[in-house]
């Protein structure tokens, strides 16, 4: 059994249709109890939401002081590698891309690990492209020890795995997996995944599974905003949310947000959220669930990222290259996507403090949770 299973008895287009004939009765009550019931969740993700946006912040920003404090915790990416055997129209590590291809050795790493340490940074994401064979299994595990001498978490974002080789990696001292559906629509799915194993819809769906057999401690879901209607799309996460929340209660869990950017060759939107739109997306998930980490990566500018802030954010990047090798020898011609909010590290934790709010770079160890 795995989400696939309940995601077979999910009737997208009755979903979809009740999204949009919610009522704002049915919103009032799921303000009343939002947490852990889907159907508060649609309410609060449908238009009719929108008129009680200003009370869903005010309890989101409530909710969120309450179970995190006034913390905002900083991460940063380091891309590894932008390989890449998929083909995905909205990504500039596409293999079709005629960019320049590479693989950080233990040296590049090395200079990449200075110049971010030198940032203050103590919580790592590390990032590839989907490349089983030159930037697989055994690449992560020659590259994992290393990176937990230098950080106190380190996080994945890479190809789906299988659950043994997820286990490994937790034995080495693997933190978190960063695994996103993109999207929840297998017909959008395929239009923009030609080639690869990453067509496998099913397959990756069944990845955050894994991850909670495999003992992860934080796995993180999302989807790419603009790909297709984002109210449904948010609401099949949710729905594989709860389910990963009641079955693997062990694991703590995240989602990212992120809205669909420009890339080398990518698509145009045709799905576009607005401003308002993610602020109620942000607002309905914290509602949805109190003890939920909601990141907001560099995508967004630097403006809407700082008043979005208080409304449920427990997670930010700064100062992000999304580029391997790119601290030390920035070059855009690499990059994955475009980088809304460029300011610096000391820019990003001025801003932070300035909303009232602590910027939190190391609260974690390995030896607080008994794994030495």
């Amino acid at each position: 059994m795995s989400f696939v299973d309940t995601f077979a008895k999910l009737d997208r287009d009755h979903l979809l249709m009740s999204l949009y004939s919610t009522t704002s009765d049915d919103v009032e009550r799921a303000l009343q109890r939002p947490s852990g019931s889907v159907e508060a969740l649609m309410a609060l993700l449908s238009p009719a939401a929108q008129p009680y946006l200003e009370l869903m912040a005010q309890q989101a920003s409530l909710l969120t002081k309450q179970r995190f404090g006034h913390n905002i915790n900083l991460f940063i990416p380091l891309y590894l590698s932008n390989l890449c055997a998929n083909e995905c129209d909205y990504c500039g590590f596409t293999m079709s891309n005629k960019i320049k291809r590479k693989i950080l050795n233990k040296q590049e790493i090395q200079q990449e690990i200075d110049i971010i340490k030198g940032y203050g940074f103590d919580n790592v994401l590390l990032v590839t492209g989907e490349h089983e064979t030159k930037v697989g299994i055994d690449y992560f595990a020659d590259v994992l020890p290393h990176m937990k001498q230098h950080f106190s978490h380190v996080s994945l974002e890479v190809q789906p795995l299988e659950t043994h080789e997820y286990k490994k990696l937790v034995d080495l001292g693997l933190d978190a997996v960063m695994l996103y559906q993109e999207t929840y629509q297998p017909r959008t799915y395929a239009k923009h995944h030609t080639r690869g194993k990453k067509k496998d819809f099913t397959y990756r769906l069944q990845s955050p599974d894994r991850l909670g057999q495999a003992g992860v401690d934080k796995i993180g879901l999302g989807v790419l905003l603009g790909l297709d209607e984002w109210r449904l799309d948010a609401l099949l996460m949710g729905h594989h949310l709860a389910y990963l929340e009641n079955r693997y209660w062990r694991s703590k869990f995240s989602v990212s947000l992120p809205r669909l950017r420009p890339c080398t060759g990518g698509i145009e939107v045709k799905y576009p959220i607005t401003d308002k739109g993610l602020v109620q997306l942000v607002c309905a998930f914290r509602l949805f669930s109190e003890q939920l980490e909601i990141s907001l990566s560099t995508r967004e500018n630097s403006q809407f990222r700082s008043n979005i802030m208080p409304l449920g954010i427990t997670h930010m990047s700064a100062a992000s290259s999304t580029q391997p090798g790119g601290y030390a020898n920035p070059a855009t011609q690499l990059d994955q996507f475009e980088i809304s909010d460029e300011r610096s590290v000391v820019e990003v934790t001025s801003a932070i403090r300035a909303q009232g709010y602590i910027p939190v770079f190391k609260d974690w160890e390995a030896d607080w949770s008994g794994r030495l």
